[in-house]
């Protein structure tokens, strides 16, 4: 018989709202099959845990590679590619990630790219084609979900525009500032570009511009980034 690697995530069944988070994850991982996005195998319940199998990916999130190696702009843009891909799918099917960040990127070191950990996905419907809920990681988060306004999907681009800093710059902008500062500095229109823009091309720059636009109607759909 075939032995496969498997990644299992374990998680605790205490709380409602925490119960709902996980099968929500399920729910979602199952019904969105898609290339870019991790497969799930398989759930048990164990004692009073919930455990996901899903498919193994050898090379780690992107936040452990960018830790350790600095990626160079083709590697950027192979990454980027494969992430907006798995976010076009996922807006097309009205579903918003919500938590888009280098730690929910993971790698396989046959090239391979996948978005990861669905627990706060919003699932859109024609009635209600906005999210007003503050989840996700303060760091990453779009002005339009820190100033409380009501959003869409576009605020996985404004995050994957961070983790495009994060690659470039191996840190989160602010990130060594106390947590509060840097949710203040986005609502009130900080610094969200290069610190110096000119070591890189003209091409990631626009790239970065096009997905941190302050204002969501101007921001690029992954649809267009993708083009």
């Amino acid at each position: 018989s075939m032995s496969i690697k498997v990644a299992i995530k374990k998680m605790n069944l205490q709380g409602l709202r925490k119960k709902e988070l996980k099968v929500n994850e399920l729910m979602v991982m199952k019904k969105n099959r898609n290339p870019q996005l991790i497969n799930c195998l398989d759930s048990y319940l164990v004692d009073k845990q919930f455990w996901l199998v899903m498919e193994y990916m050898d090379g780690g999130t992107l936040s452990d590679v960018i830790s350790k190696t600095y990626l160079c702009e083709d590697e950027m843009a192979a990454i980027s590619q494969e992430c907006l891909r798995g976010l076009d799918f996922l807006h097309s099917n009205h579903v918003i990630h919500q938590d888009v960040k280098s730690g929910n990127i993971l790698l396989r070191t046959d090239g391979s790219v996948k978005l990861a950990d669905f627990g706060l996905f919003a699932q859109l419907t024609p009635e209600q084609s906005r999210q007003s809920s503050v989840v996700s990681t303060p760091g990453w988060m779009a002005p339009e979900v820190l100033t409380g306004q009501p959003y869409g999907p576009k605020v996985d681009i404004w995050s994957f525009g961070i983790v495009g800093i994060e690659m470039v710059e191996r840190e989160v902008p602010y990130w060594n500032e106390t947590p509060v500062l840097p949710q203040l500095l986005i609502a009130t229109g900080g610094r969200q570009k290069l610190w110096q823009p000119n070591l890189f091309s003209s091409c990631l720059r626009d790239f970065l511009s096009c997905c941190l636009q302050r204002d969501e109607a101007r921001r690029w759909s992954a649809k267009e980034l993708l083009q």
